[in-house]
């Protein structure tokens, strides 16, 4: 045999010998891809799942119904809607006419921030029912909890007609939510969305199609 074809020989076998272990390693990288992929999948799938709402969040922002039957002229209830306090205060005349009569002495008697309060309830009473107001129990200025002081005068003065007021720093509403001047609060108590599904069943959460 010759030199010429003894170096083809081996030209072919080293030729073969390479493209084998080409092949090999072509192989073993496909494999170890898949294997990544899946295990990504793997990984994936739960951080998705985590990312769903649980039944709970869910639960969290729903409307809330409330019997309305029980609360007397001139006194309040406390449901709460998204974790939050909501009063719901059956207004006297007395306390209706009342309104009208301070609204100098407000900051917002108008209630012309209308972040504050559906459109549905931007009147007087910011209320769907002149004697019912429903509003978010939570002060506007650090989210303390005022306290209802919903008589005249007591602990609150000659001249105090009615309303709220917040212990940690001092704010007053009246009893519609609207904040008094001098307040450390900046704007009235929020007004949530709600209407009425009967005459004592009320539904916090969803807005009416009524108008004021």
């Amino acid at each position: 045999m010759s030199d010429n074809q003894n170096d083809n020989q081996q030209a072919d076998s080293q030729s073969c010998g390479c493209s084998q272990v080409d092949q090999e390693k072509r192989n073993f990288l496909i494999a170890t891809s898949a294997v990544g992929a899946l295990g990504c999948a793997a990984v994936a799938v739960p951080f998705v799942k985590s990312m769903t709402p649980s039944e709970r969040a869910k639960a969290a922002g729903a409307p809330v119904e409330v019997d309305i039957s029980k609360i007397e002229p001139g006194t309040m209830m406390t449901a709460e809607w998204r974790g939050k306090p909501v009063w719901i205060i059956n207004r006297t005349e007395e306390m209706t006419a009342e309104l009208a009569q301070h609204d100098g002495q407000l900051s917002d008697p108008a209630s012309e921030v209308t972040s504050q309060q559906p459109a549905y309830c931007k009147n007087e009473g910011r209320s769907i029912k002149p004697n019912l107001a429903v509003i978010v129990g939570i002060c506007t200025h650090l989210g303390c909890s005022p306290s209802g002081k919903l008589q005249k005068g007591g602990d609150m003065g000659d001249g105090w007609t009615g309303g709220f007021f917040c212990p940690c720093h001092g704010s007053k509403f009246d009893l519609a939510g609207r904040v008094f001047k001098g307040s450390p609060a900046p704007i009235n108590l929020v007004v949530p969305p709600h209407k009425y599904l009967s005459e004592n069943l009320l539904l916090i959460g969803v807005d009416t199609e009524e108008k004021a």
